[in-house]
């Protein structure tokens, strides 16, 4: 079985630049899971941005909602895994059930079931979303708080739990 480590963080604080560190630091091919979609100008340019800090060693694979269907056929020889970020897949996901915290839930458990029979070690990058203010609406209020929940969820089975400030990590556990 190999490791999870999550890594949480505010927007641009370093996680992703930290958990690209750890991840560097296993030798061979390297996977990087990306869910987000470019739908935008900005959005293309932040993707294209993040793809040039990754070197010929990464692979990449898209995918904005069926993680666990490609996991385990993406995964194999792989020194390591790193899924950036878990808040745009469960977003992806919210949209996509309507909102539903159950069928999310269901999506996640068998993502993780699923990355706990790799042998590959296993980044997983998510935004703290706790630490601001209260959203001003339903919506955003009911996203922050599932959120919340993944992030409990996945730093609890976490091997090693990392939160990261102003560029500067603190191990959690």
């Amino acid at each position: 079985m190999g490791q999870m480590i999550f890594i949480t963080g505010g927007a641009r604080s370093g996680k992703s630049n930290f958990a690209q560190q750890l991840a560097e630091k296993h030798k061979g091919k390297l996977l990087y899971i990306a869910p987000a979609e470019a739908e935008d100008d900005e959005m293309l340019r932040r993707v294209r941005l993040h793809q040039e800090t990754r070197g010929e060693r990464w692979h990449l694979l898209e995918e904005p909602l069926w993680l666990a269907d490609k996991l385990l056929e993406s995964a194999p020889g792989k020194g390591a895994i790193l899924l950036d970020c878990v808040t745009l897949w469960i977003s992806n996901l919210f949209f996509h059930f309507e909102e539903k915290q159950g069928p999310i839930l269901a999506e996640v458990d068998r993502f993780f079931e699923l990355a706990w029979q790799l042998d590959e070690p296993l980044y997983l990058v998510s935004n703290e979303l706790g630490s601001g203010i209260v959203p001003d609406n339903p919506l955003a209020r009911h996203f922050r708080d599932l959120a919340g929940i993944v992030n409990q969820r996945l730093a609890a089975a976490a091997d090693d739990a990392w939160l990261v400030v102003a560029g500067l990590p603190l191990k959690l556990k």
